[in-house]
């Protein structure tokens, strides 16, 4: 009886300890900064950054999305929708 219940208790933590490692990676994937990071959202943020002038806020921007898809390859969503919503930005700023 009490091996059983060690087993239980510290399947209970196991399932604890991922669910708390996996939701803020999940949500981070999901929304940062008003951007999510998708493929999606990284082209049509592409897209609106091509469309600008050629200036130093359009090379800014450019470096952003750059990061952004670098962070993208390497899952790291919270950096990918930061860089993302920096480079949106720059492209709506005229």
């Amino acid at each position: 009886m009490e091996h059983l219940m060690i087993k239980t208790l510290i399947a209970a933590a196991t399932v604890a300890a991922v669910a708390y490692a996996v939701a803020p990676a999940q949500a981070a994937h999901r929304h940062h900064a008003g951007l999510g990071c998708s493929g999606d959202n990284l082209g049509k943020t592409e897209a609106a950054v091509e469309a600008m002038a050629d200036n130093e806020v359009k090379f800014a921007a450019e470096k952003e999305v750059s990061l952004a898809q670098d962070a993208m390859l390497n899952n790291k969503w919270g950096a990918c929708g930061a860089h993302l919503s920096k480079a949106a930005e720059a492209s709506m700023a005229k």
